[in-house]
């Protein structure tokens, strides 16, 4: 067990012996590729050809005007497979290819992490199998068709709540027997060294491209910047080319049906320290049933660095409703022509929270992390709409 970590009391690498030199050979690979002339030209041709980067900075004038702040929204929407995910995909693909791995497992809640993983799968020709507990792929059953429409295999989980944590465990037991031919592609900033440190630089380039954005259109850098957390790629993202600016930093997380429900998913809020799936961070009590109304959100633990921001009072987080977040999904819909995800939407349910406390001026940067698309059956029936 490695407890080593640049995340003070968080992350290392608690996993059983068979999985450590694995793990550090990944290690290894990631610190002795990532960084060369090589890797570095390929996976900017694919974020720039393939993904479609660089996303827009868009002024959200009237939600802006609704809000009292002003609003600026990081368009991951936009991104091929419609949500920040591809950027992480394309950065562990490539690494992968360039380690000889034939072979890219994945879990998934939403789906668009799987999704995503499916497209990298299919662009450089190596064989993918995807994790998605069978809760999950019910209410994403498009996603699951998209995902074996590229040619991946789909395991639909069926063990304990069948939702985004045992579809992680699945993927981890597939791991830790085929070591020598398959990369876990993790789809977010968690799990044991090196997999919080591999997704964040891969997902750097959402902050920043924000942050030369943000400074030519508003002239200044924001006074907040805001994302969903789950667990946490889209938000580390954002923030880590702001970590050392006067930018306060806000992560909304699910606060499912409320204070007093017992169900919801919101570790750093409502959570302990803890250990799960690899790392030492903020997990979800067993007496708590995890539920957010977004899939993508719908996970007990959260990754290392977001335990240790709250724990150095870095970033404030707060849970979110889903009432909440269904509202603001319907508020940016309808006053900018913008269907959120549901996982963006406490996003910006929580940034309606912050400007409550900011001046007209102030700015507030919010990652967009992905479209509705998938959402639509699932909004459809929560929402009458005549």
């Amino acid at each position: 067990m490695a407890d080593e970590s640049e995340f003070g009391d968080f992350g290392g690498r608690h996993v059983p012996e068979p999985l450590e030199e694995p793990l550090e050979r990944l290690a290894q690979a990631f610190d002795e590729i990532h960084d060369t002339d090589r890797f570095r030209e390929r996976f900017r041709g694919c974020l720039r050809d393939f993904a479609g980067r660089p996303t827009p900075l868009f002024h959200a004038e009237r939600l802006s005007a609704e809000f009292g702040a002003q609003v600026y929204l990081k368009r991951e929407d936009l991104l091929h497979g419609g949500a920040h995910k591809i950027n992480n995909c394309l950065g562990q693909a490539l690494l992968a290819d360039e380690a000889g791995k034939t072979r890219l497992i994945a879990e998934t809640g939403a789906g668009q992490h799987g999704v995503a993983t499916a497209m990298v799968g299919a662009l450089l020709d190596i064989d993918t199998e995807i994790y998605m507990g069978r809760k999950d792929a019910e209410r994403q059953r498009m996603n699951v068709f998209r995902m074996r429409l590229m040619g991946a295999e789909v395991n639909e989980v069926t063990r304990g709540g069948e939702g985004l944590a045992d579809a992680v465990d699945a993927a981890l037991e597939d791991f830790a027997a085929n070591v020598e031919d398959t990369h876990y592609l993790v789809g977010s900033v968690v799990g044991p060294d090196p997999f919080p440190r591999m997704v964040r630089e891969f997902q750097s380039v959402i902050g920043r491209e924000a942050r030369d954005q943000i400074r030519e259109r508003a002239g200044k850098l924001p006074d907040a910047a805001v994302a969903c957390v789950g667990g946490g790629s889209n938000a580390i993202g954002l923030f880590d080319a702001f970590r050392d600016d006067d930018v306060d930093f806000y992560g909304a997380e699910g606060g499912g049906e409320g204070k007093g429900s017992g169900r919801h998913a919101a570790p750093l809020s409502a959570g302990t320290e803890g250990v799960k799936h690899g790392m030492k961070t903020r997990v979800i009590g067993d007496d708590t049933e995890v539920h957010s109304v977004s899939a993508g959100l719908d996970y007990p633990a959260v990754g290392p660095e977001h335990a240790m921001f709250r724990a150095v009072g870095r970033c404030e987080y707060r849970a979110v409703e889903d009432d909440a977040a269904l509202e603001a999904f319907r508020t940016l819909s309808e006053t900018e022509g913008i269907i959120p995800a549901l996982e963006s939407s406490h996003a910006v349910a929580l940034a309606k929270e912050v400007a409550e406390g900011m001046d007209d001026e102030d700015v507030i940067l919010v990652n967009l992390s992905g479209r509705g698309d998938k959402d639509m059956a699932q909004a459809a029936e929560l929402f009458d709409l005549g």
